[in-house]
């Protein structure tokens, strides 16, 4: 009886290991510099409010091409706005990515202009080799 525990204990231990993902987590991590607060509208979902001076993470991505939207809240006395294109677009996730966006923003008389840094871990050069930034 106790030969058959053990066995059936160490098939269960087995089976529980199997499930275990030896694969990198892809992380992204927003930093709100800005003066308000903003949103990040990823996956189908809002994160919560980032407010000035935060930052979140977000964590166990799965790898693959994502489309994401920044939503951002206007000062009270601005009359005007812009976002900077890469305030929105696409973020390409292979394993072990770590994504890094920071947000900054100008108050420049009634025009409020906010701006996102997206940067990622992933290296993009071509078989280790990078491209000539000068030429051809």
């Amino acid at each position: 009886m106790k030969q058959k525990t053990i066995f059936i204990s160490l098939i269960l231990l087995s089976l529980s290991l199997l499930s275990c993902s030896d694969d990198p987590i892809n992380t992204i991590t927003i930093q709100n510099w800005a003066s308000n607060s903003v949103y990040l509208n990823f996956k189908g979902s809002l994160t919560d409010e980032i407010k000035p001076g935060d930052s979140i993470q977000m964590t166990e991505i799965l790898q693959g091409e994502y489309e994401y939207e920044t939503i951002f809240e206007i000062p009270s006395l601005a009359t005007e706005y812009e976002a900077s294109p890469s305030c929105a677009g696409f973020l390409a996730l292979n394993a072990g990515t770590k994504i890094l966006i920071i947000y900054t923003s100008t108050f420049d008389g009634n025009k409020y202009s906010i701006s996102a840094s997206v940067t990622s871990s992933d290296n993009l050069s071509q078989d280790g080799i990078l491209p000539n930034p000068i030429g051809p």
